[in-house]
């Protein structure tokens, strides 16, 4: 896709300008050229992970003592966006970096930490969090694998769905009962090497969008770690650590999805420029350039609230319902911008080879993951009440 705004937003500094050039080199070289690729083998090279961690893009928002490269969230960020301006939806480092190492930065021991850590940064593992369940989406209270502990070991069993990154990972964190007789609070995040036995992998999903990313089921049969794999040390603890995070998790998919729709804007401005009907551009006519106002404009809201976030954030101050405000408008305003945009490309708007087409079909999970436009609003409306 290879476009983006020119607006320059407030958090940005000359130290991200150098890291958003390296990161667009990065894209142009090693993913767009392999796009189609990607899609049809339904994930990314796993050297891609290698050649990312030898550049110092996984975990730029990870202490340098534990191998990352000692940013803040603003630096995920550069990367989200530079990953959604190139129209790639099939590498899951926004996942690896943005929310599995935090995990185990915030939560996890210093043993944890100092043993894990370097392993996410330099792509030596490729991580995933397994939350999501045939049974138990949105509804973390819902799950139901289990982790029995057996003397020095825990025993894990159960089965997740909806997996980013499950096709590669290395590592996953686990999100098990630890005790199933306290509901929530008897949840806790366990990690697990993927070499580990009776742990195996389902098939990588047939999604509507987003391709070429190695979103899997994952099976738990009996598999055995060890106490020590306990992120944190004390049982119990799952629940409390999911809904912290979650607020970084969202502004993540909200920063996508403003990305996503300024990246959607300059493609359909430009094809309507260079489109013609009955002898004359598509942007000529009124009812073109009222629909790019129109969305010109949701998207310039969006983009202001989305970085007011980032700011609140990067300061330690964004809470949840704001997260959640930022997730729910982000990405409602994408699906319906893009969807306009789709329009304005008529039939070819409808045929994959358009980057707008892919656009259109991968945003359309936005509303789902990381908790629906629903859960949002349940969210926001009972902070209201």
């Amino acid at each position: 896709m290879l476009v983006r705004p020119p607006y320059r937003s407030p958090w940005m500094t000359e130290e991200l300008d150098l890291l958003r050039d390296m990161t667009r080199s990065f894209f142009a070289k090693e993913v767009t050229p392999n796009a189609e690729r990607f899609i049809e083998q339904k994930q990314v090279d796993r050297e891609l992970w290698n050649k990312a961690g030898e550049l110092g893009l996984l975990c730029a928002s990870i202490p340098e003592e534990y191998g990352g490269g000692g940013g803040t969230f603003a630096h995920e960020a550069v990367l989200i966006e530079e990953q959604a301006y190139s129209g790639d939806s099939s590498w899951g480092n926004s996942v690896h970096s943005g929310i599995d190492a935090h995990y185990v930065l915030q939560y996890g021991t210093e043993e944890q930490k100092r043993a894990w850590l370097p392993k996410f940064a330099s792509g030596e593992w490729v991580s995933a969090v397994a939350m999501s369940e045939p049974g138990a989406g949105s509804d973390l209270q819902g799950i139901s694998t289990t982790a029995v502990r057996d003397g020095d070991e825990y025993v894990i069993n159960g089965s997740k769905t909806f997996i980013t990154n499950g096709g590669l990972a290395d590592f996953i964190i686990v999100v098990a009962k630890t005790d199933p007789s306290k509901g929530a609070q008897g949840t806790s995040l366990i990690g697990v090497e993927a070499t580990t036995p009776g742990f195996r992998r389902g098939r990588i999903l047939d999604k509507v969008g987003m391709k070429g990313q190695d979103t899997a089921e994952l099976f738990f049969d009996e598999v055995r770690v060890p106490v020590s794999n306990l992120i944190g040390g004390e049982e119990g603890q799952g629940f409390i650590q999911l809904m912290q995070q979650l607020p970084q998790e969202r502004l993540i998919i909200a920063v996508s999805a403003i990305a996503a729709m300024e990246g959607a804007l300059k493609l359909t401005i430009q094809y309507t420029k260079d489109r013609k009907a009955f002898g004359k551009p598509i942007a000529a006519f009124q009812n073109t350039r009222f629909q790019l106002a129109e969305i010109a404009t949701e998207v310039a809201v969006t983009r202001a609230f989305v970085d007011e976030c980032m700011v609140r954030h990067i300061n330690g101050e964004l809470d949840v319902p704001s997260a959640a405000m930022a997730k729910l408008w982000a990405t409602e305003r994408a699906n319906k911008v893009i969807d306009q945009c789709v329009q304005l490309f008529g039939g070819y708007g409808y045929m994959n080879e358009y980057p707008i087409a892919r656009a259109w079909s991968d945003i359309r999970v936005s509303r789902i993951f990381g908790g629906t436009s629903e859960i949002m609003k349940e969210i926001i409306g009972r902070t209201l009440a």
